[in-house]
């Protein structure tokens, strides 16, 4: 049998919605003997069990009515005859069940697993098998009340396929909130992004031994480490670029100098200062590789620009040639919402994105990505991979949404969750040292995309090796942070 495995940020793992499961589902189904799948998943959820758990003796069961609550009677069964005692819970009815998880309930009746009405009093280890990935509607009732009391003990509890009450594929939903949660056949996008996060803990995944002959292309992906970047000995500050930064309007010239000072630290050669703010001091005694220069004097054609970090109402003077010349771009913060306001700076960064000579990356939170859209705050949430494609199709450059599980989508290709980052980056001027980091990466050639894309992941590893008990700043974190060190432990092994 295939191994189990931990889902880790090291290298990228391809994802399916559900369109995309049932697919291959179907077509595996059509291959192997009847019952064959249920069987392999619930065998692989009563290993995965065995495995975290190995001196539970009393296995609370929740199994709801469809083919989620098969897989749980179907580890069950195994458990029952591995010496624990498993403890079903089920809300199916005779008679209405499909025809796979009857087969699981025949086959957990007759091992002499327990079927009770009501959870165990006392219980070591749970498994939430009551909704699956295609479930539609809020739960109520009994399930309600059982997802609840599933929640309310976390830490020992494992999801089936997903956490009940997940959309699996945008990772939103009132659902359980599980320690562990075990992907059957195919990863899916919303355990990665949105509320998914929260609700899976760590994620594992087996793929029932399905042939890879029958997996179509990923609907998206999970990203992977970033290869080191070479930097050759026979080379100079030019090989590497130059950056402007264009912000800091008055009173918010701090943003403009994290952006600054991190893509001097993501490996620009030369980083570039125009303040909006006409009075500023134009010398960072603690950086003073920073340029500073009026950013009208700037060669913007050959340089990666970063606009808007504390830009303020200010930012809209800077815009139209910042658009029409900057020979790669990153847009951030107040320039997206000046962008969100003035249809003419829309129609310019529209015309932009046509050309597609000029690399571009956006890289709104999700309230600046809902005035570009035009819609509200919970729309954008409710569906962070649709949101950030629709901003793709509207202006045709990179679109990065930032957020639990940031999104990073561009024309005509996969979108990609970004793995890495926890909530030590809810702290101000971590959005203008990430909008540094990507504008490092352009200035030294890199493709928009495969910039953002980088650039995220090692913003989110950074904040993940931060020495715990030492709080998170900017402006620590736009210097690659204390002490940067190794990921968490690598891919599990087979349970």
């Amino acid at each position: 049998m295939s191994p189990i495995r931990r889902i880790t940020p090291e290298h990228p793992w391809p994802l399916f919605g559900v369109a995309a499961t049932r697919g291959i589902e179907q077509a595996a189904a059509a291959q192997l003997p009847p019952h064959a799948l249920m069987q392999r998943a619930g065998l692989a959820v009563a290993r995965l069990t065995l495995a975290l758990a190995p001196h539970a003796r009393t296995v609370w069961v929740a199994c709801g009515p469809g083919n989620n609550g098969g897989d749980g009677l179907q580890a069950a069964m195994h458990l029952k005859q591995w010496g624990k005692q498993p403890v079903v819970t089920w809300l199916g009815e005779e008679g209405k069940v499909p025809v796979d998880a009857s087969a699981s309930l025949r086959r957990a009746r007759d091992a002499c697993v327990a079927f009770t009405e009501e959870p165990p009093a006392q219980w070591d280890f749970a498994l939430d098998a009551l909704l699956g990935i295609g479930a539609t509607r809020p739960a109520t009732g009994r399930m309600r009340v059982w997802m609840d009391l599933l929640s309310a003990r976390a830490d020992a509890v494992l999801a089936v396929d997903a956490p009940s009450g997940l959309d699996t594929d945008t990772g939103q939903g009132e659902s359980v909130r599980a320690a562990h949660t075990l992907s059957l056949l195919t990863l899916k996008p919303g355990l990665f992004t949105g509320a998914g996060r929260d609700a899976c803990g760590a994620v594992w995944w087996h793929d029932l031994g399905v042939s890879p002959a029958l997996v179509p292309q990923a609907d998206a992906w999970l990203s992977g480490p970033p290869a080191a970047p070479a930097r050759l000995h026979a080379s100079h500050k030019g090989s590497y670029g130059d950056v402007a930064v264009i912000g800091g309007a008055p009173g918010m010239g701090g943003a403009a100098l994290l952006a600054a000072a991190a893509a001097l630290h993501g490996g620009a050669g030369r980083v570039f200062v125009g303040l909006l703010d006409r009075d500023a001091m134009m010398v960072d005694a603690q950086q003073p590789e920073l340029m500073f220069r009026g950013w009208n004097s700037l060669d913007l054609a050959n340089m990666a620009v970063a606009c808007g970090c504390g830009g303020g109402d200010a930012v809209r003077e800077a815009l139209p040639k910042v658009l029409s010349t900057a020979r790669a771009l990153v847009l951030d913060a107040d320039a997206l919402n000046a962008v969100a306001s003035d249809p003419q700076l829309r129609a310019q960064l529209q015309a932009r994105g046509r050309r597609g000579d000029r690399a571009t990356v956006l890289t709104p939170h999700p309230l600046e990505a809902a005035r570009l859209l035009g819609s509200g705050t919970a729309q954008v949430q409710a569906d962070r991979l649709a949101a950030a494609q629709a901003l793709v199709r509207e202006f045709g450059v990179v679109c990065v949404l930032k957020g639990s599980g940031t999104v990073i989508a561009a024309p005509q290709m996969a979108p990609c969750i970004n793995p890495t980052g926890n909530a030590r980056l809810a702290t101000a001027g971590t959005g203008d040292v990430l909008a540094g980091m990507v504008a490092a990466r352009l200035a030294r050639g890199m493709p928009a995309f495969d910039a953002a894309c980088t650039a995220v992941y090692e913003h989110g590893r950074t904040a993940d090796v931060w020495p715990p008990g030492l709080a998170l700043t900017a402006q620590v974190f736009a210097r690659g942070g204390p002490h940067p060190g190794p990921l968490p432990e690598g891919e599990g092994a087979e349970p």
